[in-house]
């Protein structure tokens, strides 16, 4: 019997899950949408939800909180100024994980983690802004 058993330990260290919660909380926050193994999305969809509700609070003691988990300031902005509002009505279930086939290496199972009401826009945003800032006159 698996009681008390809170999460997945995915096969890494304390520090080594928590970096990798603050790296792919801050991807799916920038670009609202991600492709990753099954369990890890499973296990995202715990800890975004609760930087999503910290973002709806709103306050200064939110932002710590959660400028203390996220690695970016821009992502923590971007939590509390586009996504706290977007989901400021919605309770929860701000995450959708779709199931997206294996993976041809090693038929790992696959999975898209997406903010529900996502802006189709957001994803390559930031790689095409510095595309252009970089090659403003080739075409």
């Amino acid at each position: 019997m698996r009681h008390a058993r809170g999460y997945r330990r995915l096969n890494r260290t304390h520090e080594h899950r928590k970096a990798l919660w603050a790296n792919m909380a801050g991807s799916l926050f920038e670009h609202e949408q991600i492709k990753t193994t099954l369990p890890k999305a499973k296990e995202l969809r715990r800890v975004a939800e609760k930087l999503i509700t910290l973002g709806k609070r709103g306050d200064l003691h939110a932002r710590r909180q959660a400028a203390a988990q996220l690695k970016q300031d821009a992502h923590v902005a971007k939590l509390f100024e586009v996504l706290g509002p977007r989901y400021k009505e919605r309770n929860g279930g701000c995450i959708r994980v779709l199931k997206a086939g294996f993976r041809y290496g090693d038929m790992a199972p696959m999975a898209i983690v997406e903010l529900v009401d996502r802006d189709p826009d957001a994803k390559g945003a930031a790689d095409r802004a510095r595309v252009a800032a970089q090659d403003p006159d080739e075409d």
